[in-house]
């Protein structure tokens, strides 16, 4: 690494840690990540996640759609009950993505659509992570659980860019693009595990995220990382090739 590279890889490091501008302080994010840190009873959670219609709306679109194609589970009628049967740890990574994607109109080009182009690629995955499971019929799964993994699949590259345009606002100069690939090319594991400590995301997630860019081995058979890892492989975008 050259010494610009260097110097480069580390700012964009210290403003991945920085978790107010990688997603911003939006709507019911803080309160709600106090809220499930603490712990805290489940009605709590869904008071807070009522009290903004947007990210309501996003949660029963987000498991109506994962769990379209299962006909063991009913449609859930109310708000709470799409949450009760999400659990606080796939409500915290539906949110957390919603917010992070609202931030990318904020970004400047050519970081928005490179991150937007990145974005398409988790929703394809999910969409094919999700028919994958269905047509196993592994009802053992959770298909939230699979399509929140899913939805990181590409998650240093997200991250990365997001704070390259940062950095290029900090600095009032761009940096070549050749070294914004180099470095995200290189460092994709760096960035996505740096990112997964700094912004606290659940322990569970980082685990499954090495799973599926088999990074970590499993013989759990209830492992979605291992689902996604067969997807990520023939798309050709594993860290760690089979």
């Amino acid at each position: 690494m050259t010494d610009l590279e260097q110097t480069v890889f580390t700012q964009v490091k210290n403003i991945i840690a920085n978790e107010e501008q990688v997603i911003g302080r939006r709507g019911v994010f803080i309160p709600l990540k106090k809220a499930i840190i603490a712990d805290g009873d489940i009605q709590n959670v869904i008071d807070i996640i009522a009290s903004d219609p947007a990210i309501a709306a996003h949660l029963l679109w987000r498991t109506n759609s994962a769990n379209a194609g299962s006909s063991s589970l009913k449609k859930p009628k109310t708000l709470k009950e799409a949450l009760i049967r999400l659990g606080q740890v796939n409500i915290y990574r539906y949110t957390f993505t919603f917010y992070l994607k609202e931030h990318f109109d904020e970004l400047p080009q050519p970081y928005q659509r490179l991150v937007k182009g990145y974005w398409q690629l988790t929703e394809d995955i999910a969409e094919e992570a999700i028919n994958l499971l269905h047509e196993k019929g592994e009802l053992s799964l959770d298909v939230d659980e699979l399509q929140t993994l899913a939805l990181f699949s590409v998650f240093g590259q997200v991250i990365a860019l997001t704070a390259f345009a940062y950095l290029e606002q900090e600095l009032q100069q761009s940096i070549p693009l050749t070294i914004v690939k180099k470095l995200i090319d290189e460092q994709q594991q760096t960035f996505t595990l740096d990112a997964f400590k700094a912004l606290k995301l659940d322990d569970e997630l980082e685990s499954e995220f090495l799973i599926a860019h088999n990074l970590r081995q499993s013989e759990n058979e209830h492992s979605v990382g291992l689902i996604l890892r067969n997807i990520l492989d023939n798309r050709n975008i594993l860290i760690n090739p089979i």
